[in-house]
């Protein structure tokens, strides 16, 4: 919808017929101009490339009119942004109010389980179970829809399950406020433990592959955990 709303900005009314490659390259000069970085381009002109294969799918644009057959993607390769368990243990020794540590107390869940926003915002009780006695988390990407079988007692000392234990039910636990909101409150939690790094929720799902990969975990079985489909991704 960002993408669209960028697209109505630039050229108001546009028919499919108008994305030509000459209309892809002024965009991006548009964007550029707009103050967006190379990849923030690259993530528009990818859900417009997706939008224009499901025209040409559709037949709203002929498959000879595919603007993107000439026109390459530019894109940097950025940086991914992780906390060390040093900085995980200052974040979990911070004293704050209520409302701050349940917004913390999720993201170190979630640096302890690699659960995407949306995956955590969806628990149910339901998603737990136990196998020989063991509490589990079991559920389906919201983003993929692959199934993950995470074991909690074997994920970094159990930490997961001590944070999970603090809170009297998972659907008090998995309401937070929407993502944006989240990620303001994680900047101020991170200053107040003097941080200096650029936190979002997405940081917690880093940190938790790169801690696994620093113990010695193979890269197969981090792949698994996340539930990405390809190891290049994991990588």
């Amino acid at each position: 919808m960002t993408t669209i709303t960028v697209l109505q900005e630039f050229r108001p009314g546009l028919d499919f017929k108008d994305i030509t490659y000459t209309f892809l390259k002024e965009f991006e000069v548009h964007l550029k101009e707009k103050g967006n970085s190379v990849n923030t381009i690259a993530k528009h002109l990818r859900q417009l490339r997706t939008l224009v294969n499901e025209a040409i799918n559709q037949g709203y644009i002929p498959s000879d009119a595919y603007p993107f057959r000439k026109y390459k993607i530019k894109q940097e390769k950025g940086r991914k942004e992780f906390l060390t368990p040093d900085e995980l243990k200052r974040l979990e020794n911070l004293d704050v109010d209520k409302k701050l540590r349940h917004v913390l107390d999720a993201f170190l869940f979630c640096c302890y389980t690699g659960l995407r926003y949306s995956d955590f915002c969806q628990l149910t009780p339901e998603n737990f179970i136990r196998i020989n006695g063991k509490r589990w988390l079991y559920f389906k990407s919201v983003k993929t829809g692959v199934e993950i079988r995470l074991p909690l007692h074997l994920l970094f000392e159990s930490r997961a399950l001590g944070i999970l234990d603090r809170y009297p039910d998972i659907g008090s636990f998995a309401a937070l406020p929407c993502n944006s909101e989240v990620n303001k409150q994680l900047r101020k939690l991170a200053g107040l433990c003097g941080i200096k790094k650029r936190i979002t929720y997405h940081v917690s799902r880093h940190t938790c592959a790169t801690l696994l990969v620093h113990q010695g975990v193979a890269i197969t079985t981090v792949q698994k955990l996340l539930g990405h489909t390809s190891v290049k991704t994991t990588q």
